[in-house]
């Protein structure tokens, strides 16, 4: 049987703060994450060749016969066959990157360890067009096709399941499909722009609209009275209110309340207060900048929308303010009156009226109980995550002071 390997590649540091605590192809984009899209399609488990702090949580498996893919990479129907023809020695390269590769036993090894694999046969694919991700905003970028290429993939030859009479859709009922467990009464479903997809126990409560296309993953719910404007998606056991369009969250993150959201991609374990708005349009109109990790400064975008992005664990107090394109990085506490800094680094406690740095020991305590609402452990392993994380960010983002 061969073993599937999804592996970080330089794109990693682009697509930060989103990825200190995860490998890229664990990042969702549409339904699936990377990970779930390549299992799926090639139908074996996937195992991460990561950055050493996240194998302990990622670990790597792989044997005599593996498929090494660029964690950045979406599948598509005509790189999945061409993925499965490799062997052992070969690999496919575009301007030349790496994109897959099989590689025996001996040859993973020596790349866990960072020593030479030796020389492989490569091949390039010019005319392959490869949807991937370069930086945050690819996430919502690619969600409008992604969401419709994993609803495709998700409900082929299957038949959803049925949908209360105090629900109106709009638009052809096969873009709609209802997982077993769904709660959903009293909502309007415009399914004309793109499929609505609605996971395994998720819930849409009384008086939601929503405008495809759309995904609602497993235990997802959608608050009463939200407006939701596609392409958005809701990772499991996400809770979300208000006006949102095109945004992502990763899983378990909560906005539950008033307040808009556009253009945006939020990691896990995040909450975001109520009241709290984030702009996503400039007021002249014009070309947004945002915090480019690998510059270490504010980079051009060449888009006219771009919203928040918010890396994993972090919260925003009610009524906060975020500018158009603000980025906020791991475990960050933002609170206070007034518009923050466009740059919130990993850890940073405060908001416009300056900003110190989150103690660790509160930050994981808060982390611990967050994460038991959901039912989930913070084991010693998360904390470890958290010490790595605050030694990556703190050589790169200049936190301040510590707070008490």
């Amino acid at each position: 049987m061969a073993h599937l390997i999804l592996f970080d590649a330089d794109v990693r540091h682009h697509l930060l703060p989103l990825t200190y605590a995860r490998p890229v192809g664990d990042l969702r984009v549409g339904i699936l994450t990377i990970r779930e899209k390549w299992e799926r399609q090639l139908g074996m488990p996937a195992s991460f060749l990561t950055q050493d702090y996240l194998a302990e949580l990622f670990p790597l498996r792989y044997g005599a016969h593996n498929l090494l893919i660029n964690g950045s990479i979406l599948p598509t129907p005509e790189l999945v066959t061409l993925v499965l023809d490799l062997a052992i020695g070969e690999a496919y390269l575009k301007d030349g990157e790496l994109i897959a590769a099989c590689l025996g036993e001996a040859a993973i090894g020596a790349l866990a360890s960072d020593e030479d694999i030796g020389d492989l046969k490569g091949y390039e694919l010019d005319e392959e067009s490869l949807p991937c991700l370069r930086r945050p905003a690819d996430i919502f970028m690619l969600n409008d096709a992604a969401i419709r290429a994993d609803f495709a993939l998700l409900t082929a030859g299957r038949t959803s399941a049925a949908v209360s009479d105090t629900n109106t859709i709009i638009g052809p009922r096969e873009h709609l499909f209802v997982e077993e467990g769904v709660e959903m009464e009293a909502c309007t479903l415009n399914v004309r722009s793109g499929p609505i997809y609605l996971g395994k126990d998720a819930a849409v409560l009384e008086g939601c609209l929503l405008r495809g296309p759309i995904a609602l993953c497993d235990k997802a719910v959608l608050k009463m009275g939200a407006k939701v404007y596609g392409a958005t998606t809701l990772g499991p056991s996400c809770k979300v209110g208000g006006e949102v369009n095109n945004v992502v969250f990763q899983a378990n993150s909560n906005k539950g309340h008033d307040g808009f959201l556009g253009n945006a991609a939020i990691g896990e374990w995040c909450n975001i207060g109520a009241g709290t708005d984030a702009s996503n349009l400039k007021n002249d109109y014009g070309e947004v900048q945002v915090w480019s990790y690998p510059e270490g400064r504010f980079a051009k975008t060449g888009l006219q929308f771009h919203g928040l992005i918010m890396g994993d664990h972090s919260k925003a107090g009610i009524n906060t303010m975020f500018n158009t394109g603000t980025v906020v990085g791991f475990s960050a506490n933002i609170f206070g009156e007034g518009f923050p800094r466009t740059f919130l680094p990993s850890f940073s406690w405060g908001g416009a009226g300056g900003v110190t740095t989150y103690r660790m020991d509160k930050a994981i305590a808060t982390a611990e109980r967050v994460m038991a609402r959901r039912q989930e452990v913070f084991t010693a392993a998360h904390g470890r995550l958290f010490e790595a994380v605050s030694l990556a960010s703190g050589e790169g983002e200049g936190r301040g002071t510590v707070v008490g």
